[in-house]
């Protein structure tokens, strides 16, 4: 961090997950080891080497909207719209208080509406273009559900999408970091959202051999740095951060979570899928990251790793912070939030953000469940199976995506 820069904070969470959908739920069930991973209901998975994933089960989004406003929403938006709006309460934030051209919304989506352009794509095969919903456009941008967060919570100000695939919700709250760094605004609602979960998506990665085919074990099939681990469940969900300058949540006595510290982002520049075998380029993110926190390798409590639960992914970022942090990696706690929900792709860093801030208050470190037969290539603490007492003051969130983007996040407890 440059010095003279304002610090920045977290001050509220708003949490729609296979887990639960509120943030305290989400993350008691976390820390309980509680798998959210069951066949798949949102489409029909007939035919297809995966039927399972992560599903927002219940989900209601008459809760937070009419009836009229939801047909014309994407379920992506949909579900970062009901994160928003109590990431909002959560904070105690009034926005009639507040100059709305001083509150931005950055999110990170990696698809969009993937299972309403199928849909579309069906009526236009089936029946012809003019029967298509007029409100196709506006429903399958991925940057429509940050727009319908600022909408229904009244943002005026910053407003952007990151789209770098599996890392975009490490992205989009690293861009408010700076936003709200930089001056343009008092406060960013960040995080991610995405909702995917379609033949189409199923489709596309099992042709790449991608996910796990333990359909009669669901709630055993993400099972991170696991010598038996085949491939990631697909997954979907929403968490949105309140993010403001430490002077403006202190001006309105608001209750400080953490602190978002540093950001990291770099490039393999190589295979589009594979990450770069050295795991340079995902230690230059982590390091990075930790830079600009102004944070030692020494002082880092915590990782919430990227863990997707494919042979290739898990093994590579086991190089990586081997590479960053020599032989103190090995004595660093280490999860995968994804063993017990699966990788739910543009939103994974959102969730994954939202573990760590609660590692942070409530002095626990979540456990990588379905870790049971160690893999020589994977040999750090991966927390297994048990949740962890752990005085957490400095964590490290890594996310790496598709294209070889990796963004990494720092978020400290705040120092008096």
């Amino acid at each position: 961090m440059i010095t003279g820069q304002p610090k920045v904070v977290v001050t509220g969470m708003g949490a729609i997950t296979p887990l639960g959908q509120t943030a305290d739920v989400f993350w008691k069930n976390l820390v309980a080891g509680k798998p959210g991973i069951g066949p798949m209901t949102l489409c029909d998975p007939t035919g297809y080497p995966c039927q399972i994933a992560g599903e927002v089960r219940d989900f209601d989004p008459g809760q937070y909207l009419d009836n009229r406003e939801a047909r014309r929403m994407a379920r992506f938006s949909q579900l970062a719209v009901a994160a928003g709006l109590t990431a909002v309460e959560s904070a105690g934030l009034k926005m009639s208080k507040e100059d709305q051209y001083r509150v931005g919304v950055v999110l990170g989506n990696g698809n969009g509406g993937l299972p309403t352009l199928e849909e579309n794509c069906r009526v236009l095969a089936s029946r012809g273009g003019m029967r298509m919903s007029p409100f196709f456009f506006p429903m399958i941008l991925p940057n429509m559900a940050a727009s319908n967060v600022s909408r229904f919570v009244g943002a005026h100000g910053y407003n952007s999408t990151a789209t770098t695939a599996c890392a975009a919700s490490n992205q989009a709250i690293g861009e408010a970091l700076g936003v709200i760094r930089h001056g343009m605004a008092d406060v960013i609602l960040a995080g991610g959202t995405e909702a995917g979960i379609s033949q189409l998506g199923l489709a596309g990665f099992a042709v790449m051999r991608a996910l796990s085919t333990r359909n009669d074990q669901p709630e055993e099939a993400s099972r991170p740095f696991d010598a038996d681990r085949d491939g990631f469940v697909p997954a979907e969900g929403s968490v949105i951060l309140v993010l403001e300058s430490l002077e403006h949540a202190l001006a309105r006595d608001a209750n400080i979570l953490a602190e978002v510290a540093g950001f990291g982002c770099t490039s393999d520049a190589g295979h589009p899928v594979q990450p770069e075998e050295s795991g340079s380029s995902a230690a230059e993110a982590m390091r990075l990251a930790l830079a600009d926190a102004g944070v030692e390798l020494d002082q880092v409590d915590y990782i919430n790793a990227h863990g997707t639960s494919t042979p290739l992914n898990d093994t590579l970022e086991t190089v990586a912070i081997k590479r960053l942090f020599g032989d103190r990696a090995y004595d660093i706690p280490i999860s995968s939030t994804k063993s017990m929900i699966g990788h739910s792709l543009g939103a994974s860093g959102s969730l994954e953000a939202l573990a760590c801030i609660k590692s942070i208050t409530d002095g626990v470190v979540h456990p990588t469940i379905n870790y049971h037969v160690p893999d020589p290539s994977c040999d750090l603490d991966y927390v297994p199976n048990k949740a962890r007492e752990v005085d957490v003051r400095v964590a490290l969130s890594n996310a790496f995506g598709f294209g070889g983007q990796n963004a990494c996040l720092v978020f400290r407890k705040l120092e008096e």
